[in-house]
């Protein structure tokens, strides 16, 4: 049985949304902890705008900002048409200024999910970057990655125990399968990582900027 088993399919195909399927994660529940022993966060959250993470997160005392980046990344308006490239360019630097600009915003907390695996290689080490250069001092920041070519693209959303909630959100092909070296040379830049395993096809990785 897939992901998105034969319940959750009844459900989906009856209310044409994508049902809601429950993932253990240990980089959360970890970083739970943390968000409830503190108060006033920023947190900067990948995915398409969920009012289950907005509520959750306010009702903790933080602030939270969401950003989408694989629809994005899809669009052609950044494709750069141009005579000295043999192939079509990507407009990477207007990319990142639209955005991953903050304004005098710095981040505490970052939900990456696994959106490093649905950007083009040549997008991934660029976004993190840029992503790094927004985080505070000791920043957190959780990131799943796929270590087979499987699964779908995802909409994570919080939960109160030790699990997200996972619903599909879109009809992207992975695009980036890292190892952990790949990881660990990826957020090279980070002061530390810690990686938890799992019993699907993600690894879980929590950064400490």
């Amino acid at each position: 049985m897939g992901l998105f088993g034969t319940k959750e399919a009844k459900e989906q195909r009856r209310t044409g949304i994508a049902a809601k399927v429950p993932r253990h994660s240990s980089g959360w529940t970890q970083l739970l902890k943390e968000l409830k022993q503190q108060e006033g966060l920023r947190i900067l959250d990948f995915g398409a705008t969920s009012s289950t993470n907005i509520n959750f997160v306010t009702s903790l005392g933080h602030s939270i900002y969401t950003v989408g980046l694989i629809d994005e990344a899809a669009d052609p308006k950044w494709t750069l048409q141009s005579q000295l490239f043999e192939q079509p360019a990507f407009d990477t630097e207007n990319f990142l200024k639209e955005n991953l600009e903050f304004g005098e915003r710095n981040f505490d907390v970052v939900l990456l999910w696994d959106t490093v695996a649905y950007l083009p290689s040549h997008l991934v080490g660029p976004v993190v970057e840029r992503i790094c250069s927004v985080m505070a001092p000791g920043g957190r920041l959780l990131g799943f990655f796929p270590v087979k070519p499987e699964g779908e693209f995802s909409r994570f959303h919080l939960r109160e125990d030790d699990q997200v909630d996972m619903q599909k959100a879109g009809s992207y092909s992975l695009q980036t399968i890292l190892t952990t070296r790949q990881i660990e040379n990826l957020f090279a830049s980070f002061t530390a990582y810690k990686f938890f395993l799992a019993k699907d096809n993600l690894r879980e990785v929590l950064v400490t900027r």
